[in-house]
């Protein structure tokens, strides 16, 4: 199975016996409220606000939405955001963390914190899921967000929490691409000797459920006509792929941020690998793909509590 688009990805929310409790952690971003309550009205999410209550209310009248159903946790300035929203998920009142208004450091760096209890055997990632115009399916992207420099292990720990999220979605063997700036292996580029390492590896002793292929340059991966001239032989450049892993979160992070303005994509993301599912979009994000995480995380939690179940 393959999602064409984000109508694709809305069909596979699961049926719940009630909404999930989704803990918004700084309160006082417009887009971010809009996608709470999208989410709402939809039936998959109930809101809890964690932030300033005043600047919040203020937000929610400007929307229309002081009446709608949501509960209001008031953090004086100085007070630590996120910690409040993690206690709240940690006292079992919540079931998704979600990034609110506030920089990407100071909501990852309580999550990160072992005390905190949000980590598991599992290396926390960010995967991202776009929508590109000339591409003929959605497109995972990882990790733009948590790794900025990942080791060996931490790609193989990357690769693998990609994959399960294309797993999450239906796919059965989700074809995954190790990014790099030339598709030889080349002595002086570590990226490309690494990427040689994962695919051997994959192929030998299997480390993720998914095929890899790598190095292999970006125009490798999204141009067919690309591959042609260059002559490379790849199945699956020019719409083929799943997805790409990145050689560093700065890579990443550029590069879905030049489809959001030059490609004009639509994207939506999550951190993987944490107790519970945790949405994480851009603050520039706007309602739809904020909603768009929190179906995302939705969908992921569903497809873990089965993997669970299916172990017992």
């Amino acid at each position: 199975m393959e999602l064409q688009n984000f109508d694709a990805i809305l069909e596979r929310v699961p049926k719940m016996s009630r909404p999930m409790r989704v803990i918004l952690a700084g309160s006082e971003g417009e887009n971010m409220l809009k996608g709470v309550f999208k989410a709402q009205d939809e039936g998959i999410a109930q809101p809890v606000l964690v932030g300033d209550r005043a600047r919040t209310m203020t937000l929610l009248e400007q929307l229309g939405r002081e009446n709608d159903p949501y509960t209001m946790v008031d953090t004086p300035p100085g007070h630590n955001v996120t910690q409040t929203a993690i206690d709240i998920i940690n006292s079992g009142d919540g079931d998704i963390l979600m990034r609110g208004s506030m920089p990407t450091r100071d909501f990852l760096m309580p999550v990160l914190d072992g005390k905190n209890g949000l980590r598991t055997d599992r290396l926390m990632s960010h995967v991202s899921m776009a929508s590109l115009p000339e591409y003929p399916k959605l497109l995972a992207l990882s990790d733009m967000t948590v790794i900025i420099n990942p080791n060996l292990n931490q790609k193989k720990a990357i690769i693998r929490n990609t994959a399960d999220a294309l797993k999450a979605f239906g796919y059965e063997n989700p074809k995954l691409a190790l990014l790099a700036l030339v598709e030889n292996v080349t002595f002086h580029m570590p990226d490309t000797i690494e990427a040689q390492r994962l695919v051997t590896e994959q192929k030998k002793r299997p480390f993720a459920d998914c095929e890899l292929w790598g190095p292999i340059a970006y125009d490798l991966i999204l141009s067919k006509e690309a591959a042609r001239l260059k002559g490379y032989d790849c199945p699956w450049s020019g719409g083929g792929f799943d997805g790409i892993i990145a050689p560093d979160l700065s890579t990443a992070n550029t590069l879905v941020k030049s489809w959001l303005i030059h490609a004009h994509a639509t994207t939506c993301g999550a951190v993987v690998g944490a107790r519970v599912p945790i949405a994480l979009t851009s603050r520039s994000a706007n309602e739809n793909e904020t909603y768009l995480s929190l179906v995302f995380c939705t969908v992921l939690d569903a497809w873990r509590k089965k993997c669970a179940d299916e172990q017992v």
